[in-house]
């Protein structure tokens, strides 16, 4: 298995800059078994079944991308993920102007100060922010900004709009640095669509991570590391799941991550376990999935970890042919674009 295996060509014009308008209006690619069908997000319900469950999300994106300053060196700060006591893991640019014990001053938030703790590899450094979170929670609001992925222009920075428009429907605990995409697509009027029809929803926590954004850089994927980042399946989440399963419904994620998660609290015989904690699982063809029958997705990066996420999935060849059709379709693509729903590939 190589890296390249997963690249394909993709013009820089299907690269959505802003999200359908309403969101459920993006377009819909069903990726069945031996065929495609081109659809809309509004058609999701029909594609679904009393019984069936969806597993959403509840993560909220927070204003994790701040500008810091050590005397008179500035860095860019994006805070990847908390721990106790104040300290966040996060991703520094320009790293190699900070050493253990400096402090770093958060511009635009003059109460606000962090003391660097340590510094890692690939500009990730631990910073004290202190033991007040009303402090952080007030600089965010004051000076951070929404953590939008590269490929979605901004010169000039964020628009006031992705201050909304990069958050989901099912928000509800702050921590993340980046939107569960899938999620984007739903709307209240989607959902009562959804509830009408007797699809059951079930809610799990990923805080989505800055190494979301990170290339994949090693030749073997399978050299590759996560970023690893907090998770809960509660018990109650988990006996949702468990009684629709055993009832005969099917389990849709909605989402990688509410994917991923899954699978971290799978039992060998595809039961839900609850789950606390942490998970850097990375999912590459050749995973024997145990928990969802279907996936919705937007369409991801060449050679990035989602990308070989969901041909692990639905299968390589069927997501290369099913990213072609997109292609040649004008579907657009990643966190502001269309959606597909991949239906899992048959396992032995």
């Amino acid at each position: 298995m190589r890296t390249a295996d997963f690249d394909f060509a993709l013009p820089e014009r299907l690269i959505a800059q802003s999200p359908a308008r309403p969101r459920d209006a993006a377009r819909l690619l069903a990726v069945h078994q031996g065929r495609l069908e081109d659809l809309g997000v509004r058609d999701l319900p029909a594609l679904l079944g009393p019984g069936d469950v969806m597993v959403v999300n509840d993560t909220k994106v927070i204003p994790a991308r701040l500008r810091g300053r050590r005397g008179d060196a500035m860095v860019e700060i994006l805070l990847n993920r908390a721990e106790d006591g104040g300290v966040w893991e996060a991703l520094v640019r320009n790293a190699r102007r900070l050493r253990p014990g400096d402090i770093v001053t958060i511009e635009g938030a003059p109460d606000c100060a962090a003391k660097v703790i340590e510094r890692g590899e690939g500009g990730t450094v631990r910073l004290d922010f202190g033991a007040d979170p009303a402090m952080l929670a007030r600089a965010l609001e004051q000076a951070g900004e929404v953590p939008l992925p590269p490929y979605i222009a901004r010169p000039d920075g964020p628009r006031p709009e992705d201050r909304s428009d990069y958050q989901t429907l099912f928000a509800r605990r702050p921590g993340a640095v980046a939107a569960p995409t899938a999620s984007l697509h739903f709307t209240p009027a989607l959902a009562a669509a959804l509830e009408a029809r007797g699809v059951r929803q079930a809610t799990v926590t990923l805080h989505v991570g800055a190494g979301t954004f990170l290339p994949l850089r090693a030749e073997d994927p399978r050299a590759h590391r996560l970023h690893a980042e907090w998770g809960e399946v509660t018990p109650e989440a988990a006996a949702s799941i468990n009684a629709a399963r055993a009832a005969g419904g099917r389990i849709i994620a909605i989402g990688t991550t509410a994917l991923r998660l899954l699978e971290t609290a799978a039992a060998p015989d595809g039961g839900i376990a609850p789950f606390r904690g942490l998970t850097d699982l990375f999912l590459l063809p050749g995973h024997r999935f145990r928990t969802a029958d279907m996936l919705l997705t937007n369409f991801h990066l060449p050679r990035s970890t989602l990308f070989m996420l969901v041909s692990a999935f639905a299968g390589v060849a069927r997501m290369r042919a099913a990213y072609a059709h997109a292609v040649e379709q004008g579907y657009r693509f990643y966190s502001y674009g269309d959606a597909s729903l991949l239906f899992r590939e048959a396992q032995p």
